[in-house]
C-alpha cells in the first residue's frame, strides 16, 4: 500500500467513534515515579523506583507483565496467572526483545509457559523501561517490535560513607479472587564499596471465577471432579523465587554477581492443553561496569539452566484408555491399568535448556555531549524437548519433539546520538546479527510397524524430517534512526524509522509431527489449535515508521502525547491449515506470508486542582491497533481491539485515591485461519485507596467493582478442563473470561 494511503488509514483509525480514553485500571501496579521521554528510541515511559532505599510499591499478584499494562500500546496475551505475555503494538512473545538484567532469556517450553518475565516476581523489579515501537539497535537484535528492559539487580551502597547500613523490606497481599496471596522479603547490607542483598518471595492462587457462568459443562474428565459453571479451570498457580546479589566497587569500576533460582511447582493454563507441573530455572549473572580514559565499558557473562515439566493438572483429564465393558468406548477419566497397551496415565513432557550469553558495550561522550556507542553480544542456546511414554499407543519409546536443538546468535552494533543544534536531537544505529540453528534426528513413541501402536501416525513425518538438512544460517542487518525537534513552548515532534529482523525459534522450525495429539502440544498462542514447524522458514523482516507529537505544560501539570505508526512485515510467520474444521480446532503449519500493522497510541494528564483540598488530576490513555495478513487478507491473531482508560486521581498528604474505568471495544477483526473467537466490548470500574508513611504503605481496593462479565480479547480459547489431549475433546468457541469482582489489600514495610 502506498504511504499516503497508510497515513490516511491512520487518520481514520484515530477518529473511530465510541473510543474511550482512560488511565491505568486500579488493579494495575504502577511504579513510584514515571518519566515519559520524548524520543521514540527511548523508553515510553520508563518506570523506576523513587530512591535507592528500595521499592515502595504494594503488589497484588505474581505477574510481572501486569506492571506494564498501563503503558499505551501495551496489551497482555493471556497465559497462566504468572506468565502473561506483553504485546507491543500487535507484536508479542519472541517478536519483542525482553531483557532481564541484560540477559536475553528464552521461553523454552513448547507452549511458552516460562517466558522471560515469569522468572521474576513484581517485588523484584527495580526499573522497567518500555520501548513500545522503535528500539535502539544497542538494546539488541533478533526481534521485530519494541523492547522491554527490566532491572532486577538490588544494589544498596551506602554513599554517605558512614559505615555499613543494614535494612530491608517486607510485603504481602491478598486478593479475593482465587484466594490469591503472596509475600516477599528482602534483606540488604552495604557500605560505600560493598553491597549484599538477599531476596525471597512466594505467591499462590486457586482457580478464579468469572462474574457469571460462561460454559454449559462441569465435568473435568476426572471421575467425581467437577467445576462450577463460573469457575475458570486450570487458572491456579504457585511460584517461588530466591536471589543473592553481591557487588563491589573499586574506584570507578563496579563488579556484581547475581545468583537466582525460580521454583514453580505448578501453574495451570486455561488456554493450553497442558499445565506446568514443575519448573526450575537457575541463573548466574556476572556484570562489570566502569570507565577507562573517558570510555564507559559495560561487560556481562551469564548462564541459565531450565528444567521444565508439563502434564495434565487437576482440572484436565489424566487417564486415557478403553473401557473394559464397552468395546470401542473411552473411559471417563477412571483409572485403568497403567501398564496396559490400551491405557495412558497422563502425558509427561520434559524440557531441558541451557543458555550462555555474553555482551560488551562501549560508549564515549565528547565535549559537545554527542555519544558514540558500539558493542558485541552473543547467545548460545541448547534445547531438548522429549515426552516419555505413559502407556497406550506410546510404548515402549520416547517421543522426541526437539533433539539437541541449537540456536546461536552473534551480533555487533554501532550507534550515534547527537544534538546538531539547539532543540534538535538525532540518533542513528546499525546492527548486524548472525543466527544459526540446527536440530538432531527425531522419532515418535513407537517405531515398530506392527500394531498396536502409534507408528503409522508418526513414522512418515519423522523419516521426512530426519532426511532433511536441518541446519539454517541467517544473516540479519537492521537499523534505527530518529530525529526530534523540541520547542521552548513544551511542544516536541519526532519521527523514526527502523528495520528489524527475527529468525524463527526452534519450535517454529523443528516441531515436526502432524499427528494431531502431538501437534496440540506445540502451541504458543493459546488458541487451542495444534502447530507444526517448517525447517525452511525464512526470517521475518519488519519496516516501521513512527511519529510522536508531545506537549508538556509543567507549570500547570498538563501533558498530552499522540503516536501514530505503521509496520510492514515481510515473511511474517503466520499459519496455514492442515485440517479444515470451519468452527472447531485444527492442525496448522507455520508459514511465511506478509503482514501490516498500523495504529495510534495516545495519553494525556490534566491537573484539575492543586491546593488545600489536595491534588486532583485526570489521567487517560488510548490505543488502536489494526493488523492484517497482506497475502491472504486475513486478520492477524491476538491483535487487541481499541481500548482506553480513564482515571480520577487524588493525592493529599499521605493519602492517595483512584477511581478508574477501562473500556475495550468488541473484537470483530480476527484470524479466520485459527478460528479466533470474537469477544464483546466491555467496561470495567475499579477503585483503590492507599496510605503511605516514610516506612509503610498500605493499599486496599476493588477490581471490576460492578462485577461485570467479560471475555478478554487476548485471553485465548478455553481448554482449561476436560479431555484436552484430543483435538475435539473439548468444546470450541469459548473464550477465557476475566475475573469477577475482587477485593484486594496489600502492604509494604521498609526497615
Amino acid at each position: 500500500m502506498p504511504l499516503r494511503h497508510s497515513l490516511l488509514a491512520l487518520a481514520i483509525v484515530a477518529g473511530l467513534p465510541g473510543l474511550v480514553m482512560a488511565a491505568p485500571s486500579p488493579d494495575a501496579v504502577t511504579l513510584d515515579r514515571v518519566e515519559v521521554h520524548g524520543d521514540p528510541l527511548r523508553p515510553l515511559p520508563v518506570a523506576e523506583k523513587a530512591d535507592s532505599t528500595g521499592d515502595r510499591r504494594a503488589h497484588h499478584g505474581a505477574d510481572v507483565a501486569a506492571l506494564l499494562s498501563h503503558v499505551p500500546g501495551v496489551a497482555l496475551q493471556g497465559a497462566g496467572g504468572a506468565s502473561s505475555l506483553p504485546v507491543l503494538r500487535g507484536l508479542a512473545d519472541d517478536r519483542v526483545r525482553i531483557a532481564v538484567d541484560g540477559m536475553d532469556l528464552i521461553a523454552s517450553c513448547a507452549n511458552h509457559m516460562n517466558p522471560p518475565l515469569s522468572h521474576l516476581a513484581p517485588s523484584q523489579v527495580r526499573k522497567a523501561a518500555v520501548f513500545v515501537g522503535l528500539a535502539p539497535v544497542s538494546l539488541g537484535g533478533d526481534s521485530l517490535g519494541g523492547a522491554i528492559a527490566i532491572d532486577a539487580t538490588p544494589l544498596h551502597f551506602n554513599d554517605s560513607d558512614a559505615g555499613w547500613r543494614i535494612g530491608g523490606q517486607a510485603g504481602g497481599y491478598a486478593r479475593q479472587q482465587g484466594d490469591a496471596r503472596g509475600a516477599d522479603l528482602s534483606l540488604r547490607a552495604g557500605d560505600a564499596d560493598t553491597s549484599v542483598a538477599v531476596v525471597a518471595n512466594h505467591a499462590q492462587a486457586d482457580n478464579y471465577r468469572a462474574a457469571e457462568a460462561f460454559k454449559s459443562f462441569a465435568g473435568t474428565g476426572r471421575e467425581s471432579h467437577v467445576l462450577p459453571l463460573d469457575e475458570v479451570g486450570s487458572s491456579a498457580y504457585e511460584t517461588r523465587n530466591q536471589q543473592l546479589t553481591v557487588a563491589q566497587r573499586f574506584g570507578a569500576q563496579q563488579f556484581d554477581v547475581t545468583i537466582a533460582r525460580q521454583d514453580m511447582p505448578f501453574q495451570g493454563f486455561p488456554n493450553q492443553r497442558m499445565d506446568l507441573t514443575d519448573n526450575q530455572a537457575d541463573r548466574v549473572n556476572a556484570h562489570w561496569a566502569g570507565t577507562l580514559g573517558g570510555l564507559t565499558i559495560d561487560a556481562r557473562l551469564w548462564h541459565e539452566q531450565v528444567d521444565h515439566t508439563m502434564d495434565f493438572g487437576p482440572d484436565k483429564r489424566f487417564w486415557y484408555g478403553m473401557a473394559s465393558n464397552v468395546p470401542g468406548a473411552m473411559t471417563e477419566g477412571r483409572p485403568c491399568a497403567p501398564i496396559s497397551p490400551t491405557c495412558a496415565a497422563g502425558m509427561p513432557m520434559q524440557v531441558e535448556s541451557r543458555t550462555n550469553g555474553a555482551s560488551l558495550r562501549l560508549e564515549r561522550i565528547n565535549a559537545e555531549g554527542d555519544a558514540l556507542r558500539a558493542g558485541i553480544d552473543g547467545l548460545a542456546y541448547r534445547l531438548d524437548d522429549y515426552w516419555p511414554a505413559s502407556g497406550a499407543a506410546m510404548w515402549p519409546g520416547t517421543f522426541v519433539n526437539i533433539n539437541d536443538g541449537q540456536r546461536d546468535r552473534t551480533g555487533a552494533f554501532v550507534e550515534w546520538e547527537s544534538t546538531p543544534s539547539e532543540g534538535w536531537t538525532r540518533l542513528v544505529g546499525l546492527r548486524v546479527d548472525r543466527v544459526v540453528s540446527d536440530a538432531g534426528p527425531v522419532r515418535g513413541y513407537d517405531i515398530d510397524p506392527a500394531p498396536p501402536g502409534s507408528y503409522m501416525m508418526t513414522a512418515a513425518d519423522a523419516a521426512a524430517f530426519n532426511a532433511r538438512d536441518r541446519r539454517q544460517s541467517d544473516l540479519h542487518w537492521g537499523f534505527a534512526a530518529m530525529l526530534r525537534r523540541s520547542f521552548d513552548t513544551g511542544f516536541s515532534a519526532e519521527v523514526g524509522v527502523a528495520r528489524r529482523v527475527r529468525s524463527p525459534n526452534l519450535h517454529e522450525r523443528y516441531a515436526w509431527s502432524t499427528w494431531s495429539m502431538a501437534a496440540l502440544m506445540n502451541n504458543t498462542v493459546g488458541d487451542g489449535n495444534g502447530y507444526v514447524g517448517d525447517v525452511g522458514l525464512k526470517p521475518e523482516t519488519a519496516h516501521t515508521l513512527s511519529a510522536t507529537l508531545d506537549w508538556q505544560d509543567k507549570a500547570n501539570g498538563h501533558s498530552a502525547r499522540l503516536s501514530p505508526y505503521v509496520t510492514w512485515v515481510d515473511d511474517y510467520i503466520d499459519a496455514v491449515r492442515l485440517t479444515n474444521n470451519a468452527t472447531g480446532f485444527n492442525v496448522l503449519r507455520y508459514a511465511n506470508q506478509s503482514a501490516r500493522l498500523h495504529g495510534i497510541d495516545a495519553s494525556a494528564t490534566w491537573t484539575l486542582a492543586d491546593g488545600m483540598a489536595g491534588h486532583w488530576a485526570l489521567e487517560g490513555s488510548a490505543s488502536v491497533t489494526r493488523g492484517s495478513n497482506r497475502q491472504t487478507g486475513d486478520g492477524l491473531y491476538n491483535v487487541m481491539p481499541p481500548q482506553g482508560r480513564l482515571a480520577l486521581v487524588h493525592h493529599r498528604g499521605p493519602w492517595e485515591a483512584r477511581l478508574g474505568w477501562e473500556g475495550v471495544r468488541r473484537k470483530s477483526a480476527r484470524s479466520a485461519v485459527r478460528n479466533e473467537i470474537r469477544t464483546a466490548g466491555y467496561g470495567l470500574l475499579g477503585a483503590s485507596v492507599a496510605w503511605a508513611s516514610d516506612d509503610l504503605r498500605i493499599d486496599v481496593g476493588v477490581d471490576n467493582l460492578l462485577d461485570r462479565f467479560y471475555q478478554h480479547p487476548l485471553g485465548g480459547a478455553y481448554v482449561g478442563q476436560g479431555a484436552t489431549m484430543m483435538l475435539a475433546g473439548v468444546p470450541a468457541g469459548i473464550a477465557v473470561p476475566g475475573p469477577g469482582r475482587s477485593w484486594r489489600a496489600g502492604f509494604r514495610w521498609s526497615f
